[in-house]
């Protein structure tokens, strides 16, 4: 089987040889995946300028926040330039990159989604009070960015794509940013059109959330969520993740890359990978193991590699 193969088995629960792993910014030969950005937040020209129209202000080589928001008023949502789907250029690296790296799994990215891009759009804390005070007008924005993103999926057959990844933190270290009922009137509906749609096109849904998000984990495998990706595995009971979820997604899932990976030792980095492993990845399938290196934020190359070694050593499906 070629890498695509597994990474499609271990997906299905069908016994893939090894657990697969997706290598994100650097060593990307190594990777059964390859994430190829499709929507236009770092890329390009100006890539200080996100396609929506509010530009990133960094302080060191982290992602940045935007300098300012773009929906100051409601009133500015009318003026609002919506980015086009049909945009030429969109696509125009995509073969590139497969033929780079070929026989992979290919996962279309839409970069930042959903929440967060509303967030970018209209500032946090309007965007949280909206919720309550303004909640008409705040559905509006939603259906602006969620339709946007709808229309990207519908473009994606003919692409050589297998799934489609949306990126939506959130989570604090503890709980959900808004209460779980609030995000199911608002959200969940969004969320199943988008993964419905994309599931249609024969495409596989990656949802990745930073974040304690345990409440939500149900509905969004309910929505049709086929790779769970959460950055801070250590924020839940892995045990009990895998005894009320395994089997039902298919988690992709770091050395947590806030704390273990960037601080822990290599016993630990070991431990938690054999933890991952044991109760998420004990379904003839169903974990795949996410390596990205965090220089930015303090990890050692050291820890870069005690990550991969750890998957790669102890990653075999029980």
């Amino acid at each position: 089987m070629n890498r695509k193969q597994q990474v499609k088995k271990a997906i299905s629960l069908q016994g893939p040889d090894y657990i697969p792993l997706l290598f994100v910014n650097k060593d990307k030969e190594q990777s059964d995946i390859i994430i190829i950005d499709v929507v236009k937040h770092f890329m390009g020209p100006k890539e200080n300028v996100s396609e929506w129209g509010f530009e990133w202000i960094r302080v060191d080589e982290t992602m940045g926040q935007p300098k300012q928001t773009i929906v100051e008023d409601y009133c500015d949502l009318e003026q609002l330039q919506v980015p086009s789907a049909d945009d030429p250029d969109r696509f125009s690296h995509v073969r590139e990159i497969q033929d780079k790296y070929n026989e992979r799994y290919y996962i279309a990215s839409l970069v930042l989604t959903g929440f967060t891009v509303m967030t970018f759009l209209r500032g946090f804390a309007n965007t949280l009070q909206d919720f309550y005070i303004n909640r008409a007008k705040v559905e509006r924005l939603a259906d602006t960015v969620f339709g946007f993103e709808e229309e990207i999926i519908t473009r994606l057959s003919g692409h050589g794509f297998d799934a489609v990844a949306f990126y939506d933190d959130w989570g604090t270290q503890n709980n959900l940013f808004i209460s779980p009922s609030l995000w199911r009137e608002i959200f969940k509906p969004r969320y199943r059109k988008q993964f419905e749609l994309a599931h249609e096109h024969g495409l596989d849904v990656y949802f990745h959330s930073c974040g304690y998000i345990y409440d939500i984990i149900p509905d969004l495998i309910d929505t049709g969520v086929d790779l769970l990706n959460l950055g801070q595995p250590n924020l839940y009971d892995i045990k009990e993740l895998g005894r009320e979820f395994g089997g039902r997604t298919c988690f992709v899932c770091p050395v947590s890359y806030q704390t273990t990976a960037i601080t822990g030792t290599k016993e630990d980095i070991y431990l938690e990978a054999d933890n991952l492993i044991r109760h998420l990845g004990c379904f003839r399938g169903g974990l795949i193991g996410y390596i990205e290196e965090y220089h930015s934020i303090g990890m050692s190359d050291a820890n870069y590699r005690h990550c991969i070694d750890a998957f790669r050593k102890l990653g075999v499906y029980t």
